[in-house]
């Protein structure tokens, strides 16, 4: 098993950044067989504007087979969906056209496309405590090694030296295992949203004493 270097994000990621967040698109686990029609449905919510408007938070990890995982990053919270919801998500929209039907019936790629016409912009309270967020995926053969672990505390630290109260992240329902992994690295659960394969629990840390 090869050794995976940690390094700042840089034009020309995108594709492998994405795939990323394809093999990861599951709750945690494979998504590549949900989202065939659209690989990219995923990465272009969760991936893409991070890479574009907050290059200073963008890390990935590779190895010889290219990038491997990626830890993500946003300041201030509010700024970076103001900035979404008016120049990244204007353009999605422009694409791919809301789905019709009965949403019972949707695709995983249909209900990626919802969220482009209907983002989810929540923020969990005391917002000046956590005014940022993090997000973090890795693939199975980067996991279990202690790069996750450092690739957040990096974009931590990053946080913490522009000064950065606090960051929260969201961990959906489902992903257990990633819930642990946040609670071993100092985060506590702020909030639930949702139920059940929909929900999403909010996890924050105070980067300042």
């Amino acid at each position: 098993m090869s050794d995976c270097n940690f390094r700042s994000a840089r034009p020309g990621d995108e594709p492998g950044a994405y795939y990323v967040c394809l093999k990861t698109g599951n709750f945690g686990a494979d998504g590549e067989s949900f989202y065939r029609e659209d690989p990219d449905a995923l990465g272009r919510i969760y991936v893409g504007a991070y890479l574009a408007y907050e290059p200073d938070l963008s890390f990935v990890l590779e190895d010889e087979q290219g990038i491997c995982g990626y830890a993500l990053g946003a300041f201030d919270s509010r700024a970076f969906f103001d900035r979404y919801e008016t120049k990244w998500r204007r353009d999605l929209c422009a694409r791919f056209p809301e789905p019709t039907g009965d949403p019972s019936h949707w695709t995983r790629v249909q209900q990626a496309h919802y969220l482009y016409h209907h983002p989810d912009y929540f923020c969990p309270e005391p917002y000046e405590s956590y005014p940022s967020h993090l997000h973090i995926d890795l693939l199975d053969r980067a996991q279990g090694r202690g790069y996750g672990r450092r690739m957040l505390e990096q974009v931590m630290e990053v946080l913490r030296r522009r000064g950065s109260p606090g960051a929260h992240l969201g961990v959906s329902t489902p992903n257990t295992r990633a819930y642990g992994f946040y609670e071993r690295l100092g985060f506590q659960e702020l909030t639930r949203v949702g139920e059940g394969s929909d929900g999403c629990i909010y996890m924050g840390k105070r980067l300042r004493v």
